[in-house]
């Protein structure tokens, strides 16, 4: 149960945090552009079963790849992508709380 709720709300909490700290002046708007990287779990709708609570995403789901994290990652460097990379990289450390706690 704990694992659950810490996962689901670093989800949603850390953008918010990293948000109300980084970027005050527009904090609304940078949290919900990070909160879009939750986009990415449309991945799940491809597995069978659709939901695991045993399984870790990361490398499993393709929009969670070591590949696709490459990507995420390299959105950090340019301003302009800046805040959706980091959304998409919160997203996928949250995801690892999964992992790790297993």
């Amino acid at each position: 149960m704990f694992q659950t709720i810490l996962h689901y709300g670093s989800h949603a909490l850390i953008p918010l945090a990293v948000a109300l700290i980084a970027y005050k002046n527009i904090w609304f708007k940078a949290s919900l552009i990070m909160l879009s990287g939750l986009w990415i779990d449309l991945d799940h709708l491809l597995a069978n079963p659709m939901f695991d609570p045993n399984r870790c995403s990361i490398n499993f789901h393709p929009l969670h790849t070591y590949t696709a994290i490459t990507v995420y990652i390299l959105l950090l460097l340019p301003k302009k992508t800046r805040l959706i990379g980091l959304g998409l990289v919160i997203h996928i450390l949250a995801d690892t709380i999964d992992c790790s706690l297993m």
